[in-house]
């Protein structure tokens, strides 16, 4: 078998995983692949996705901090494909079984793009510049992969195990903000649980996004006008279940919350 058969296989295995809400084993213990391997069966679940009718609204970036890429054994960040049917409002009572497997929740700053950026070159200010508003986000990511038992190559092909995303409701201009050093808060069923600092993603979420422009270019793929960009965690990732709620807050741009049942 070719290896362009064996990353379709990949990429229809996964994309039904995904629909059955089930997990696959990991991909890496089943034969050597290659991030670019891993990027191209993620594109490969995306064009089933879209042949279902869904959009593309934006894209995310994952693995942004250190010790996550430690973790990964990686010394870079990767990218997914945020589509309609994963944006939930701002306040929802979010149904888990059926929907997600083993859902982890994520603070982040969401990115609203009024113009495209297309890689590569993309700087800092580029990015800043081609930014309408930024606002408090609410990312659930989740795994097709059994047990969570990822390392770089399952998680870029599980579209950087994406499951949804919130927003908050207020839109800031982010040349009035100092991103690096906002002030993020987050509560779990009403306790306090973790903080961080937009410095937390490669030392500023501008970076980060410009990376994803930049990594995307070699792909043909740019960040549109419109385009959500979901710019990394600021805090530690924690599990969810049926009965939590959520809440963040973030100094300048406002709260956002989920619940889960």
């Amino acid at each position: 078998m070719s290896q362009e058969a064996r990353v379709q296989n990949y990429s229809d295995e996964l994309f039904e995983a995904l629909r059955a809400n089930r997990t696959v084993p990991p991909l890496r213990h089943r034969e050597e692949l290659t991030i670019d391997d891993a990027y191209r069966i993620s594109l490969g679940i995306l064009a089933r996705r879209e042949n279902e009718g869904e959009r593309v609204v934006g894209k995310k970036i994952g693995v942004t901090s250190k010790a996550v890429q430690d973790m990964l054994g990686v010394d870079r960040p990767d990218f997914g494909f945020l589509t309609h049917p994963m944006q939930v409002p701002s306040g929802s009572a979010y149904p888990i079984e059926g929907n997600l497997i083993a859902p982890r929740a994520e603070a982040e700053i969401a990115f609203i793009l009024r113009s495209d950026l297309i890689g590569p070159g993309v700087t800092e200010d580029d990015v800043l510049a081609a930014t309408e508003s930024v606002c408090a986000c609410f990312e659930i990511v989740d795994s097709r992969i059994a047990g969570w038992d990822i390392k770089i190559i399952d998680t870029i092909a599980d579209n950087a195990s994406c499951g949804i995303f919130v927003l908050g409701e207020e839109r800031v201009d982010p040349r009035d903000l100092d991103l690096p050093g906002l002030h993020c808060q987050v509560w779990k069923n009403g306790v306090a649980l973790s903080e961080g600092y937009g410095s937390a993603v490669q030392g500023s979420p501008l970076t980060a996004v410009a990376w994803l422009a930049n990594t995307l270019g070699a792909y043909d793929v740019a960040l549109k006008a419109g385009d959500i960009i979901l710019s990394g965690s600021l805090v530690p990732l924690e599990p969810a279940a049926p009965g939590d709620e959520f809440e963040m807050a973030i100094d300048g741009l406002g709260k956002a919350k989920i619940g889960f049942r």
